[in-house]
């Protein structure tokens, strides 16, 4: 079957029932029980009609500290977020997982896949964060594959030899803003462009064995 007699397929072939989706979150600490959640951004991955994949616009949210949650005081100065700024309109854990969850979750039915998988920089790091948020409210049908990821650390190392977000982002050609760092949404952005870029070169280099891989 072509990408053109059912283009939905094609993404769910391509990565074995898998829609990618990535996800940055930014804490108050390291710790996902004690810590609290204070942004999450996700980008959910396409696929057009020429087997390449690309970024969606993200989904965000900033979230409040749950009851007990812990701040670690380095970790605000490092992410430079204060959870108690008036403007900052954040909604509870739950709130921020039905605006994030429920759109990824209608996404992997329409592409025809079978779960997300998370992707990101340190993804480990942020499906820990999601996982707890999930268990903390008893979010249900958590569309993530609860250990499995691909991340980018791993795959810009292989790819250019880095592993630092901004150094790989600017070995694929992508823009870098420091300025912006280590905000959900531009960091989810910015790691999506890359998981993308590496993905469709890989694709480039041997486009045929790819191709017969997602449809086969």
């Amino acid at each position: 079957m072509t990408n053109e007699e059912d283009p939905k397929s094609t993404i769910a072939g391509r990565f074995r029932g898998f829609l990618p989706v990535v996800v940055d979150v930014e804490t108050a600490g390291f710790d996902p029980q004690r810590h609290a959640l204070l942004e999450i951004a996700a980008v959910i991955i396409r696929m057009d009609e020429y087997g390449r994949i690309q970024p969606s616009p993200p989904l965000a949210c900033h979230v409040l500290p749950f009851l007990g949650a812990e701040m670690d005081r380095r970790a605000l100065a490092f992410n430079k977020i204060d959870p108690d700024h008036p403007f900052r309109d954040a909604v509870s854990e739950r709130d921020a997982l039905q605006r994030i969850l429920v759109p990824i979750r209608q996404a992997v039915k329409s592409t025809g896949c079978n779960r997300a998988i998370l992707v990101g920089h340190n993804a480990a790091f942020d499906l820990s964060f999601v996982k707890a948020a999930v268990e903390r409210t008893g979010f249900k049908r958590n569309p993530f594959h609860s250990f499995s990821v691909f991340d980018t650390v791993s795959l810009a190392g292989l790819a250019f030899g880095q592993t630092v977000l901004a150094k790989a982002a600017q070995a694929a050609g992508l823009d870098w803003e420091n300025s912006q760092a280590h905000g959900a949404v531009y960091d989810t952005e910015q790691t999506a462009r890359l998981f993308c870029s590496i993905v469709n070169r890989w694709q480039e280099l041997d486009p045929e064995r790819v191709w017969e891989r997602s449809t086969g």
